[in-house]
């Protein structure tokens, strides 16, 4: 389980990280467009992300990959099962080694690894790597560990087998039969067609049972097997239990055990699994539990999603995920709430509420404002269009939120805003994790791998600092070990809780709550004004006598409230005045936030 101090993520994808070469030609190749490496992530950088507070590193698609480059042991793969040139981080190719991309001399690009590894833990980092167990690339083969590749021993007559490491298409499956068609065949040098499923076509990474996949399913990937005919449902009852020998389990768990075990020994601390949901619940049962008796604070933290049909259990995924001995899970559905908020899809600050009563997942949900699949705070065509100073209310809301752990994603802190068509990611307000590329604004840090900033602009400097602050602040008892209270509900009839233009009712664009550790007594008021354009003025926030009660303080005494995000505010009330009169704010610029410790 998670160790205290929790867990503050930050997320980086070597081959952009690092990467300095500003050419940035749209589909360019390693040579045109570079490519971080291993060694870009040097002493200078990971002593400026410790400093910044961050705790653990997500050193994002480190596994080796389908990809187009080639090397002398490694033949580039084919364009047909390829998204962009650099090739998916989730379309690997082999569990035991890691991208030669990232070496500088690629032969010895393990031995780079474990030296980058060795430097984290130097630095006090704990480090976590990707667990995509749902998929693999199209042409997976361990080099490393050749006896342990998927499908060698499959039966390819059958869709299904318990021990198959695949799903195997049918010719009667939809597409039209034999051979495997992809969706490539109008991209230059492609044929469409990938001669190692001319005759046995296997499902792809998304469940799709096809032999032509569209270009908007995972074709690059395959699925795996875990023992469960996904087309019979949910119900994995049938499975092993969470103490059954390796000789009782399917295939696919012996060897997916194997690889975590071969990762743990190496020395990583952790994985970020990708699509967690679409497992059986009994695999994470017996996997992590397996992992945490090589490495009882080995951390897990699972990307999952409730809302997807290909969950593998009835009840709240999440929650089952939690239960099989995940530390975190993504919290998603928060994050979805502030898009919303943003995009024009008429949501309100109040709709938080209703996802802040979760049970413990609440307090075990790793929050984000940005991750490699997520658009850009900063980026033009999102978030309404205002730049990089939204993330200040945004983070703030989702860090002051929980317990759980914090993730920033890199380039976030300097406005990164993917701005631009950079190859097979398109103009998707994302930082392509599909080619040659380098972040423009990130560069501007890393100045020439010295990274001090030298490049930034007054205003990016300042956004750094700002993270490095909420990050300070968010370590505090109240936020670390105490509890929610929400104060919108009771703000809503409010007249002063900054009502835009005609509103009747308050609450669209302000989000208010407060946080206390029963422990030291520590709490906090975190107000967020989510507004792109609206100073709010003459706002008041009711705390109501079940609220006092709460904090545990009486109506006799004087409190007095001290911003530590911006520093600039400090208000004295009576505590009698907060349930009728309420607590009389400053003017709270547009995208701003204050964290005001109660003293």
């Amino acid at each position: 389980m998670i160790e205290s101090p929790r867990p503050v993520i930050y997320q980086l994808l070597p081959r952009l990280f690092g990467n300095t070469v500003e050419t940035r030609k749209i589909n360019g190749t390693l040579a045109e467009n570079g490519c971080g490496k291993f060694a870009d992530i040097n002493d200078a950088a990971l002593a400026s992300l410790k400093l910044m507070g961050f705790t653990h590193l997500w050193l994002t698609g480190v596994l080796e990959q389908a990809s187009g480059s080639a090397y002398p042991d490694r033949p580039a793969d084919a364009p047909d099962i390829l998204k962009g040139l650099a090739g998916s981080p989730y379309a690997i190719k082999d569990y035991f080694d890691v991208c030669p991309d990232y070496a500088i001399d690629p032969a010895k690009r393990l031995d780079e690894f474990k030296d980058l590894l060795d430097r984290c833990h130097a630095h006090g980092f704990k480090v976590l790597i990707d667990f995509v167990p749902n998929h693999v690339a199209r042409s997976y083969q361990s080099d490393v560990r050749p006896e342990l590749s998927f499908g060698t021993n499959d039966d390819r007559g059958c869709f299904f087998h318990r021990d198959n490491h695949f799903f195997y298409l049918r010719p009667t499956d939809p597409g039209g039969g034999p051979p495997l068609r992809l969706p490539t065949s109008d991209i230059p040098g492609c044929t469409g067609l990938f001669p190692m499923e001319t005759d046995a076509g296997r499902v792809s990474g998304n469940n799709v049972i096809s032999w032509a996949p569209s270009i908007h399913d995972w074709y690059e990937t395959v699925k795996l097997n875990y023992g469960h005919d996904f087309t019979c449902g949910r119900d994995t009852s049938h499975l092993p239990g969470p103490d059954a020998s390796p000789d009782e389990v399917p295939s696919t768990w012996r060897t997916m055990d194997q690889i975590l075990a071969y990762w743990q020994a190496m020395g990583v601390d952790g994985f970020r699994v990708d699509m967690a949901h679409m497992i059986p619940m009994e695999f994470w049962h017996w996997s992590v539990k397996r992992a945490r008796a090589r490495a009882p604070h080995v951390f897990f933290s699972a990307e999952a999603y409730d809302n997807d049909p290909a969950k593998l259990c009835e009840a709240q995924v999440l929650d089952c995920l939690l239960d099989a001995g995940f530390d975190a899970v993504y919290d998603d559905p928060v994050y979805d709430a502030l898009m919303d908020l943003h995009d024009g899809s008429n949501k309100w600050a109040n709709d938080l509420d209703q996802l802040t009563f979760t049970g413990t997942r609440f307090h075990r949900s790793l929050r984000y404002a940005e991750n490699h699949d997520e658009v850009r705070l900063a980026s033009p065509k999102e978030w309404g269009g205002l730049g990089m100073a939204v993330g200040r209310p945004v983070t703030a809301v989702l860090f002051g939120m929980g317990r759980g752990p914090l993730m920033i994603y890199s380039g976030q802190e300097v406005g990164e805003p993917a701005e631009g068509r950079e190859g097979f990611g398109g103009d998707d307000a994302r930082s392509t994790i599909f080619d040659y590329w380098s972040m423009p604004e990130l560069v501007k840090w890393i100045n020439g791998h010295r990274y001090d900033g030298g490049r930034l602009s007054s205003e990016q400097r300042e956004l750094r600092d700002w993270y490095a602050r909420l990050i300070a602040v968010t370590a505090e008892p109240a936020f670390t070990r105490g509890e929610f209270y929400g104060l919108n509900h009771a703000n809503k009839e409010n007249p002063a809780f900054g009502r835009v233009g005609n509103e009747t009712y308050s609450g669209h664009w302000l989000y208010a709550y407060l946080r206390r550790d029963p422990g030291s007594g520590q709490a906090f008021l975190v107000i967020a004004n989510f507004h792109g354009s609206e100073v709010l003025e003459n706002v008041r926030v009711i705390i109501p006598h079940h609220a006092l009660g709460w904090l545990e303080i009486g109506l006799e005494k004087e409190l007095r409230f001290e911003d530590r995000l911006a520093g600039h505010a400090s208000l004295t009330a009576p505590v009698a005045s907060l349930p009728d009169h309420g607590l009389c704010l400053p003017a709270l610029p547009p995208m701003s936030a204050m964290m005001m410790e109660l003293r």
